[in-house]
């Protein structure tokens, strides 16, 4: 294990192991167009999702790799002794033991995994139709539930017949089940958006509600734990713990975590007598006693890192994260730190998030930071960030990154070990949805996606010679501004239906505002494109905007008539949209479309990308030079010339 002094020098270590060889030098820019040159893996990483105890070896579950993998950590070797593939599913996001057996479960596809420990066999068991599986627990009987959606519900699987039942929806009209435990009579499951705690009679099925009122208009439910006499839940957005004595569910406590923007409770373990919980996104790591109703704070094992889980093993405590894992000893109030790299769990290509040239270095973000490729060099360097960069920027030589999940803006120069902390939004917003530098004014201005369940999206306008951060929320009524452009002083913005994620929109179509960026006040709206559920991504030219939305419908919209003058079906599914003379390049999945903006006519530049890309959509940037595109093909990184 590693002193919580020196860990700064092991996460150095881990991100030199994901560190590639040098690629071959890049072909001579005037290569024909639509010539593909391969850089390599796009984002090397190792995030895990979950773990679970088999005497003394930790199983740690993986997420956003392909394969996914479940590494066996011997803890008497001191070293990651196996691993085992899961095939489908984009990452394991749940998992559970019943005896020796490792049950795990995937998102994106819902399927459930079976791990052996004493054979080593990997067994698919069963596939559901729910796009994930959250949550998992084993009851002591030895059955398996597990916590979907959408819709939110739970599910039986028995291991000793191999059949599954659907227990329904605990909470019907509710998207999401997040936690889940069981005991010999009852499953209890944690909900969201909107926050429920269902006691399910696992013999007649019969519901419960065991929230309090206190507590009933809160987010989610969305980690929990259980002992013989209580239940212990973490609710969203306010960072509570909920503490519920199972025969009398009136007797409770809830518990604030007090660190300073601390939002959610995202993990939590029931043992000896206390209630350990972790904090998001600060990362700090609580308990609360019970009996006495002791709290204590026992410090930040890795600055704003989400722990996933807390297990209990020998007297010690657990707590699985990105970069790794702590280990806190009650005994003596210490923490140590594992790299789970160094130990040997296997990095491997991630889906990547989001993909930026600066000109001389291409940045593409994925969980816990960016992988920056040098277009000289070949060499690729990580940049650790707490969080995922959604969306990313240049202004001149520093670089801007939009991170999940606090909605937060770093800067970055290239060259430099850490990316700069500059604000985070607030206003109970956490996805970061694109950026935009308006040269007139000099403001960088962020559009944001509110926490799920909650309404209206966020438009934060930084000065970034003065720091000044000013937020306006709504700012397309019951909306979410998905892309931003800007010239003269205005920002033009292209909006989503979709509010947070698991609230159903009420608006029935995606707008088209803009916005002075001097009086601040939105000049116009319309609806560009009859239907349209999201502008995925807008762009300008001196007298035109061009728009594409979810459904790869190219707009124009003339700024001097003030109306939409021509559209164009491009694609199925939109994507970015990057402009360079009078052409425009867009992409789906699988190609990218050169676009004609004279003739607004288009063509397949290339195809056969399969891109995996995370959360599905695509994504594509353009070289400064105008010479090249950026976009993946599978999970690597490729040039485009243009």
């Amino acid at each position: 294990m590693i002193p919580r002094r020196r860990f700064l020098q092991a996460a150095a270590a881990s991100a030199a192991a994901f560190t590639l060889p040098a690629a071959p030098a890049l072909a001579a820019p005037r290569d024909p167009e639509g010539t593909i040159t391969d850089l390599g893996p796009a984002s090397v990483a190792a995030p895990l999702g979950n773990a679970e105890f088999v005497g003394d070896v930790l199983y740690l579950g993986s997420r956003g790799l392909s394969p996914n993998v479940v590494g066996a950590w011997d803890l008497n070797q001191d070293k990651v002794t196996a691993h085992f593939d899961i095939p489908t599913g984009v990452g394991i996001w749940a998992m559970c033991k019943v005896g020796t057996d490792v049950y795990a479960g995937t998102h994106s596809r819902s399927d459930l995994y079976k791990i052996d420990t004493l054979t080593g066999a990997t067994t698919l068991l069963a596939q559901y139709t729910d796009n994930y599986i959250w949550t998992m627990a084993a009851s002591p009987d030895g059955k398996v539930y597990m916590g979907t959606s959408e819709p939110g519900r739970v599910i039986e699987y028995d291991p000793a017949t191999g059949t599954s039942r659907d227990l329904g929806q605990p909470a019907p009209g509710e998207a999401y089940v997040r936690s889940i435990e069981a005991d010999a009579t009852h499953v209890y499951a944690g909900v969201g958006t909107n926050a429920h705690l269902i006691a399910i009679d696992r013999r007649t099925g019969e519901k419960r509600e065991l929230l309090p009122a206190e507590v009933a208009d809160r987010d989610w439910v969305s980690s929990m734990a259980i002992s013989g006499t209580h239940i212990a839940g973490g609710m969203n957005s306010l960072a509570e713990l909920l503490v519920v004595e199972k025969a009398n569910p009136a007797a409770y406590k809830v518990v604030k975590a007090t660190a300073p923007g601390e939002k959610y409770v995202v993990s939590v373990l029931i043992h000896d007598g206390w209630v350990y919980f972790a904090g998001r996104p600060s990362g700090t790591f609580y308990r609360y006693e019970i009996a006495t109703g002791t709290y204590e704070v026992l410090g930040v094992p890795y600055p704003e890192a989400a722990t996933c889980r807390i297990l209990e093993h020998g007297g010690l405590i657990y707590g699985v994260q990105d970069p790794g894992i702590f280990v806190y000893d009650p005994a003596t109030g210490t923490t140590d730190y594992v790299s789970h790299v160094q130990k040997g769990f296997r990095a491997a290509p991630e889906e990547p998030m989001s993909v930026h040239c600066d000109g001389e270095h291409v940045y593409v973000g994925g969980k816990g930071g960016c992988d920056i490729h040098d277009l000289a060099t070949g060499q690729v360097t990580r940049l650790g960030i707490a969080g995922e960069p959604k969306t990313i920027m240049t202004v001149k030589d520093t670089t801007y990154l939009g991170v999940y999940t606090q909605a937060a803006l770093y800067s970055h120069r290239a060259g430099d070990p850490e990316a700069r902390l500059l604000f985070r939004t607030g206003q109970n917003q956490d996805r970061p949805k694109d950026l935009v530098h308006d040269k007139a004014t000099g403001l960088i201005v962020m559009s944001t996606q509110p926490e799920p369940g909650h309404q209206n999206g966020s438009l934060d306008v930084y000065d970034p010679r003065t720091g000044r951060l000013d937020n306006y929320r709504p700012i397309v009524e019951r909306q979410t501004v998905f892309s931003l452009t800007a010239q003269g002083g205005t920002v033009y913005m292209g909006t989503s239906t979709q509010e947070g994620l698991g609230a159903p929109p009420v608006t029935p179509t995606a707008r088209l505002a803009a916005f002075d960026l001097r009086s601040r006040e939105v000049l116009w709206e319309i609806e560009p494109v009859a239907g349209a559920q999201a502008v995925t991504s807008l762009k300008h030219t001196g007298s035109a905007l061009y728009g594409i939305t979810d459904k790869g419908v190219l707009f124009e919209y003339d700024l001097r008539r003030r109306k939409v003058t021509r559209t164009l079906k491009v694609c199925d599914r939109g994507g970015d949209l990057v402009l360079a003379g009078k052409y425009g390049y867009t992409s789906d999945e699988n190609a990218v479309y050169k676009i004609d903006l004279s003739r607004l006519t288009s063509v397949t530049l290339v195809d056969g990308l399969a891109s995996d890309w995370f959360g599905g959509g695509s994504r594509i940037n353009i070289d400064p030079s105008h010479d090249a595109l950026y976009a993946l093909r599978a999970r690597n990184l490729i040039r485009i010339a243009i």
